[in-house]
């Protein structure tokens, strides 16, 4: 062997790891090889410079993987999302950065993914073992030349979004617990004060329909009719009071603020309400009871303003984990994903109890039909069970 041919070869070999290293970065397009009929060019398959430049210069991941989770062309911007060298993941599989639950739910959707494509969103994990919230779209990818399913993916990094959507429930939340704290304070001034005077000026009221004679004609009349309006006024502020901040609920706790909140609505509307509620051996939470009312609150004040309903039913329950508020109705029903889905149209007094019920570390769903009716069902979880609680016992049943 001549003395120049070692480095003839050190100089192939490199020349042909620097191609190999540029060929899995995606930096070319094609690769040219001579051979017995003269140079051949072999495209590389997707590897087109136009679209490759659109792909690099995206803000977000861009993949393509191929049936089996094998990746066939990743840009930088995923690589540097999941933390890992570029020229380590094209050919690697990429269930690497998921969860077994998120591969399952990837799976699912691919099996089930259209030419409008799906989405889903998972917790990536990345290279120095953080976790990055993730949502994918997936879209099939026409391939003639392949005979298995080759899919596309965009993946969005959720991490800012997830930061102010936690930000913004974290408000809600200070806003929900000072527009509680002003509504006691409201309500202790309508009893203290505005309820107590208007007792007063019906007591009067009283006292001069009793003054005037029997046959004092228009003025006996109007005294009796101003003391029944100032009673009306009475009642109305008592019960304005009691829903801003019922005491019930500070004394005998959440059944019997839902049977006296269900009979008063009963009352009032002529819409007949069913309740049910399960035995409670103690107390729940501050909080969860709060929430529970204010729920069945919205619930029916939504069924006296949009459901005209026939008949309504409430039902309490008690689960070994969780406790779980239902109100059912027969009204006319309404679209639920043009008020809490994506469209989003109004609707903020079911914003309002979805937050609440988030808050509380549940969750709430409605459901409804045009003419079907609509059911409200929140569920809250229960704390651990303790030797001892603060708040006393309640066991009660309706």
């Amino acid at each position: 062997m001549k003395p120049r041919e070692p480095a003839e070869l050190r100089a192939r070999l490199a020349e042909a790891e620097e191609t190999l290293r540029a060929i899995r970065s995606g930096e070319v397009d094609a690769v040219m090889v001579a051979g017995k009929h003269g140079p051949q060019v072999f495209t590389l398959q997707g590897a087109e410079h136009a679209y490759r430049v659109l792909i690099e210069s995206m803000n977000e991941g861009a993949l393509t993987v191929a049936a089996d989770k094998t990746i066939l062309f990743v840009n930088q911007c995923f690589a540097r999302m999941v933390k890992y060298p570029l020229e380590q993941m094209i050919g690697g599989s990429f269930r690497r950065f998921l969860s077994p639950q998120d591969r399952a739910k990837l799976r699912a959707h691919m099996k089930r993914a259209d030419e409008s494509g799906a989405k889903l969103q998972v917790l990536l994990h990345a290279g120095d073992g953080s976790r990055v919230p993730a949502q994918i779209s997936i879209r099939p990818l026409a391939d003639r030349d392949s005979k298995g399913k080759t899919i596309g993916m965009v993946v969005t990094d959720m991490t800012e979004a997830r930061r102010n959507e936690e930000m913004l429930r974290a408000l809600s939340h200070r806003l929900v617990q000072t527009q509680e704290s002003e509504r006691g304070r409201v309500a202790r001034e309508l009893h203290d004060h505005v309820t107590q005077l208007l007792c007063a000026t019906l007591f009067r009221c009283q006292v001069l329909a009793d003054t005037l004679p029997a046959h004092g004609g228009p003025s006996k009349g109007e005294a009796v009719k101003l003391r029944e309006m100032v009673g009306e006024a009475a009642e109305e502020v008592e019960r304005i009071s009691r829903n801003l901040r019922p005491g019930v609920l500070d004394e005998l706790g959440l059944v019997a603020v839902l049977r006296a909140t269900s009979t008063e609505f009963a009352d009032r509307t002529r819409v007949p309400v069913e309740l049910t509620c399960a035995r409670l051996t103690e107390r729940l939470p501050p909080d969860t009871e709060l929430t529970l009312y204010r729920v069945l609150q919205e619930a029916l004040a939504n069924v006296e303003q949009h459901a005209r309903a026939r008949h309504a039913t409430v039902c309490l329950k008690l689960r070994s984990s969780f406790v779980e508020l239902i109100i059912h109705d027969d009204g006319v029903g309404f679209d639920p994903e043009r008020y809490l889905g994506r469209e989003g149209k109004g609707g903020l007094g079911l914003i309002n109890m979805r937050e609440r019920a988030i808050h509380s570390g549940g969750t709430l769903e409605v459901r409804s039909t045009r003419r079907g009716g609509t059911q409200v069902e929140v569920h809250i979880p229960l704390p651990r069970p303790t030797k001892t609680r603060g708040r006393g016992k309640l066991a009660r049943a309706c």
